[in-house]
């Protein structure tokens, strides 16, 4: 976002839409994630309901809520021992307001989380419009980009099955073996010998 250019020194911008209509679109952006907001636009549900539903771990349902509670999407009230989810309606009706006028759709064009005009650059070619990874470049240093780009999907504490990894990354692109070995080989990732778990490396 631009200053407003008649005052620089003393004016802020207003991110709080854009912000919050990027948090919006990121946590939608999951498969599995949808699938939490269709099984909560049913009823309430546990994070242990959840995981016997869609077949996930109990931890990465949590990943999948915290992105959801975060966006405004999803709340949470305790009851007994158990953290039920619902669905935030009031937030999901403030989106749909935002994103029918024309103003809203004019934000979104100015945010992308990325603020290093290199890995800009790189994003836009090799993303489409969903935010998918369209084609993979020959350049390591290009490539780099896209491996950090794909640790946004890794920001609670692993570690994760390859099966849970995988499940991730096709959210970015079918071929999931070639950026799950680009996060290994590059330092992102270490993999644990007998092919166990994944996990983050303390640099990242």
């Amino acid at each position: 976002m631009s200053l407003n250019e008649s005052n620089p020194a003393t004016q802020t911008p207003d991110t709080s839409i854009s912000e919050s209509t990027l948090s919006f679109f990121k946590a939608l952006s999951d498969a599995n994630r949808l699938r939490v907001v269709g099984l909560l636009a049913h009823r309430p549900h546990s994070v242990e309901e959840l995981a016997t539903i869609l077949d996930l771990r109990p931890s990465t349902v949590s990943h999948h809520l915290s992105k959801l509670t975060g966006a405004g999407l999803a709340k949470a009230q305790v009851d007994g021992h158990y953290h039920v989810y619902s669905l935030h309606l009031d937030a999901l009706h403030q989106h749909a307001k935002t994103l029918s006028s024309y103003e809203g759709l004019q934000e979104l064009a100015e945010i992308d989380g990325v603020d290093d005009p290199f890995d800009r650059k790189v994003l836009s070619t090799f993303l489409d419009a969903d935010g998918r990874i369209a084609q993979f470049p020959m350049k390591r240093k290009k490539f780099e980009v896209l491996l950090r780009y794909a640790l946004r999907l890794f920001e609670d504490d692993g570690p994760w099955t390859e099966k849970e990894v995988n499940e991730r990354l096709e959210t970015l692109n079918d071929d999931t073996a070639t950026l799950r070995r680009g996060l290994v080989d590059h330092g992102f990732m270490e993999r644990e010998t007998g092919g166990g778990e994944y996990r983050l490396l303390a640099s990242n």
